[in-house]
C-alpha cells in the first residue's frame, strides 16, 4: 500500500474510534467502552457461582427475569482481584448475541472523545495480544484505554457464556 492509502486507512480508523465513551476504573487505571455498546449500569447484586466456568466468570445474576453471566474484568485481564466495594458495579453489554455484565471497580463518566485524541495501541511484540484495545485516548490530561468489547472475549469464550446462560435458565 502507498503511504497515502495507509494515511487514509488510519484516518478512517480514527474517525470510527471517535465518539461517546462510558469510562470506568480497574485497578486505578481508566478504560472506556463505546456508549452504544452499553445497555445499562447496575449496582452489585447477589451473584450465583456456576461450577466449572472459567476463572474470570464470577457467576450469573437474575436481572429482571433474565440470567446474565458476569465477567470479572480484573480476572480476565490478569489483575489482582479485590473485595467488592460500595462503588463496584456491573456494566451490561451485548457481546454478539449474549448479554453480559462486566464487573468493574467503579464507573467514572460519559465523555466525548475526538478523533484527534485517539492513538493506536502500541505494539508490544507478537507474544502479547492487544487486539482488544480499540485505541488509547488522551482526555483531561489522562490516558484511557478504549476497549473493543467484541474482542475482549473471544468467540469461543462468548459461546461458553451463552452456554452458561442456557444451563442456568434450564436449572431455574
Amino acid at each position: 500500500m502507498s503511504s497515502e492509502t495507509n494515511a487514509a486507512v488510519a484516518a478512517n480508523a480514527a474517525r470510527k474510534r471517535a465518539g461517546k465513551y462510558l469510562t470506568f476504573v480497574l485497578a486505578g487505571e481508566e478504560y472506556g467502552l463505546q456508549i452504544l455498546t452499553v445497555h445499562e449500569i447496575i449496582g452489585m447484586m447477589p451473584i450465583t457461582r456456576v461450577p466449572r466456568t472459567p476463572h474470570y466468570i464470577r457467576g450469573v445474576v437474575n436481572l429482571r427475569g433474565k440470567v446474565i453471566p458476569i465477567v470479572e474484568l480484573r480476572a480476565k485481564f490478569a489483575m489482582d482481584t479485590v473485595e467488592d466495594t460500595a462503588e463496584t458495579c456491573m456494566i451490561v453489554v451485548q457481546l454478539r448475541n449474549v448479554q453480559v455484565g462486566l464487573l468493574v471497580d467503579r464507573v467514572s463518566e460519559v465523555i466525548d472523545i475526538a478523533e484527534t485524541d485517539v492513538e493506536d495501541a502500541p505494539a508490544f511484540g507478537s507474544d502479547l495480544d492487544t487486539d482488544f484495545i480499540l485505541g488509547i485516548a488522551k482526555s483531561n490530561g489522562r490516558v484511557k484505554l478504549l476497549l473493543d468489547i467484541d474482542r475482549v472475549l473471544s468467540l469461543h469464550e462468548v459461546k461458553e457464556l451463552g452456554a452458561t446462560t442456557v444451563s442456568s435458565d434450564a436449572a431455574a
